[in-house]
């Protein structure tokens, strides 16, 4: 039971988190929040723009009726 309250009792940790660590652990979180939303950007966006692009190919492809007087 001893033993079990000497681990549990808090220590100090004796030690030093430097200013790089800080700017690093800064860094890999903003990496992971983008690395999220270019995920979700991803599955969103691209089927969004092939749907634009069948759009636009079917109303260039279809005639116009100025096109149907010049033939």
């Amino acid at each position: 039971m001893a033993l079990a309250l000497l681990v549990a009792a808090p220590q100090t940790a004796q030690a030093y988190l430097g200013p790089g660590l800080g700017m690093g652990a800064i860094g890999v979180a903003l990496g992971v929040v983008g690395s999220v939303f270019m995920g979700i950007l991803a599955v969103v966006w691209y089927p969004i723009k092939r749907l634009l692009r069948r759009l636009r190919g079917r109303s260039a492809a279809a005639p116009t009726p100025e096109d149907a007087g010049t033939d």
